[in-house]
C-alpha cells in the first residue's frame, strides 16, 4: 500500500493485540453478579483455551503466509474473491462501531470515581475530548500510536497486579463460591452470557489489518499473538479471583466501575486511585488501538476499489490513512449514544459472522492452496487445522443461535447491508491485494 510506513515493532504490536482483545479486567465486573463467582471464573479460564487459542493459531498461520495490510480482508479475497472480502471488511467495520462506541462512556464512568457529581454536560465534554485526542494521535503516525499503546498497557496492568497481590495476601474465602447465584438459571441469559465472555476474549484477527505497517510481520504477528494471550487471560482471572477472595463487598453488588472501590478496600485508598487511573488509561489504550486497526478496513477496501476512493488517502507527512481514521472516529462518536447492554449481542453476532468466513478461508486455503508459502503453520496436519477452525466456529454459531430473535433480526439486517454496499461502492479495479 503506497505511502504507509513499517513502523510497528513486536512490542508495539503485542500491545495493540492486548488492547484489541482485552485491555484488562476493567468493565468485566458485571459478569460476577450475573453468573456467580464460580461460573465466572470457570468461563474466564476455559474461554481462552477453547475460543481464543484456536483463533490465534489460525490467524498466525494466515498472517505468516500473507503478511499484508488489510489482514483477513486479503486472506478472504485470496480464498473466496472480492465479494466475500468486502463482506468481512464491511461487517467488521460495522461491528467496530459497536465495539469502540462503548469506550468513551466507560472512560467517563471510571472518571466518576474522582468526580461522582459529574453532570451531563461534563460527561459529554470528557467523551468528546477523549475521542478527539486519541484520534489525533492516530493521525500523527503508527509509530507514536504503537508506543503510546505500550505505555498505556503497562499503566493498565501494573495496578491490576497490585490489586491481585493485595487480594491474595490474606484471602477470606474461596473465590469460586458460590458457583451460581442463588436460584440461578442459565436458560434465558445463556445468549447474553456467552456473548459477554466471547466479547471479552475476541479480536485476535483484528490487528492483522495493520500488518503492512509492521516490521517483519510474518514473524511479529505470530509472536505478538502468543505473547498477548497469557497476559489477557491472566489479567482477567487473577484480579477477579483475588477480589472475590479478599474483598468484603458482596459479589452480588459488583457493577461496572466497581473495581477501584474493591481495590481501595483491599489495599487502601492509594490502590483504589491507582486502579481507577489504570481503568481510565486502559479505555484510552482500547480506543487508540481499536481505531488504529479498524480504520484500516475502509482504507484497504477503498484501495481495492470497494469503497469511496477518498478513504484510501494517505497523509504525505505522517504516512497514515487519515481520512479513514477520521471517518471511523466520527462513526464511533455517533454510536456512543447507545448503551453497552443494547449493543453487545449485536457486536458478537457480527463478529461471529465475519470470523466464520475467516475460518472457512483458513481451511479452504489449506486444501486449495497447499503450495502457498507458509513460513509457519499450525502443526499437526489437516486434521489439527480442522479442529482449530471448527472449535471457535461452534462457539460463534452458539452465540448467534442463542442471541434472541430481536438481536438476530438486527444482526441479519446489518449483515444484509453488505451486499447492498458492495453493489453501491464497487469500482472495476484490481482485486483487494496489498502492494
Amino acid at each position: 500500500m503506497s505511502g504507509l510506513r513499517r513502523e510497528l515493532g513486536l512490542l508495539s504490536l503485542a500491545a495493540v493485540v492486548f488492547f484489541n482483545v482485552s485491555g484488562g479486567p476493567y468493565g468485566i465486573e458485571d459478569m460476577v453478579p450475573a453468573f456467580g463467582p464460580g461460573l465466572t471464573l470457570l468461563l474466564l479460564v476455559l474461554t481462552p483455551l477453547l475460543w481464543s487459542l484456536p483463533v490465534a493459531l489460525a490467524m498466525a498461520e494466515l498472517g505468516a503466509a500473507m503478511p499484508d495490510e488489510g489482514g483477513y480482508v486479503v486472506w478472504v479475497d485470496r480464498a473466496f474473491g472480492r465479494f466475500w472480502a468486502f463482506q468481512v471488511g464491511w461487517w467488521s467495520w460495522l461491528q467496530s462501531f459497536v465495539d469502540v462506541a462503548v469506550l468513551p462512556a466507560l472512560f467517563v464512568e471510571y472518571v466518576r470515581f474522582w468526580w461522582p457529581a459529574m453532570g451531563g454536560l461534563e460527561r459529554w465534554g470528557l467523551a468528546v475530548g477523549f475521542i478527539a485526542l486519541l484520534t489525533l494521535l492516530n493521525v500523527l503516525g503508527v509509530r507514536p500510536a504503537g508506543r503510546a499503546a505500550v505505555a498505556l498497557a503497562v499503566a493498565a496492568l501494573v495496578p491490576v497486579a497490585a490489586l491481585t497481590v493485595a487480594g491474595l495476601v490474606a484471602p477470606r474465602r474461596a473465590p469460586w463460591t458460590p458457583f451460581l447465584p442463588e436460584g440461578g438459571a442459565l436458560g434465558p441469559e445463556l445468549g447474553v452470557g456467552l456473548a459477554v465472555v466471547m466479547w471479552n476474549y475476541s479480536g485476535w484477527d483484528t490487528p492483522s489489518t495493520c500488518l503492512g505497517e509492521t516490521r517483519a510481520p510474518e514473524r511479529a504477528f505470530r509472536r505478538a499473538l502468543f505473547l498477548a494471550l497469557p497476559v489477557v487471560a491472566g489479567a482477567y482471572v487473577l484480579p477477579v479471583g483475588a477480589a472475590l477472595a479478599g474483598a468484603d463487598a458482596a459479589w452480588s453488588t459488583w457493577q461496572t466501575g466497581a473495581l477501584p472501590t474493591l481495590a481501595a478496600e483491599l489495599g487502601g485508598p492509594w490502590l483504589g486511585h491507582a486502579v481507577a487511573a489504570g481503568a481510565v488509561l486502559s479505555t484510552a489504550g482500547l480506543f487508540l488501538s481499536l481505531l488504529l486497526t479498524n480504520s484500516r478496513l475502509p482504507y484497504v477496501l477503498a484501495s481495492g476499489g470497494l469503497m469511496p476512493a477518498p478513504l484510501a488517502a494517505v497523509h504525505e507527512r505522517f504516512g497514515t490513512p487519515w481520512v479513514a481514521v477520521l471517518v471511523s472516529a466520527a462513526c464511533y462518536a455517533a454510536f456512543a449514544v447507545f448503551s453497552f447492554r443494547e449493543l453487545i449481542v449485536l457486536d458478537v453476532w457480527l463478529y461471529s459472522l465475519s470470523l466464520l468466513v475467516e475460518l472457512a478461508a483458513f481451511l479452504w486455503l489449506r486444501v486449495g492452496a497447499p503450495d502457498l508459502p507458509r513460513p509457519w503453520r499450525v502443526p499437526g496436519g489437516l486434521g489439527t487445522a480442522v479442529v482449530v477452525a471448527t472449535t471457535p466456529a461452534l462457539f460463534a454459531l452458539g452465540a448467534m443461535a442463542t442471541a434472541g430473535w430481536l438481536d438476530t433480526l438486527v444482526g441479519v439486517v446489518a449483515a444484509l447491508t453488505g451486499p447492498v454496499a458492495y453493489a453501491a461502492f464497487r469500482r472495476p479495479v484490481a482485486p483487494v491485494r496489498a502492494a
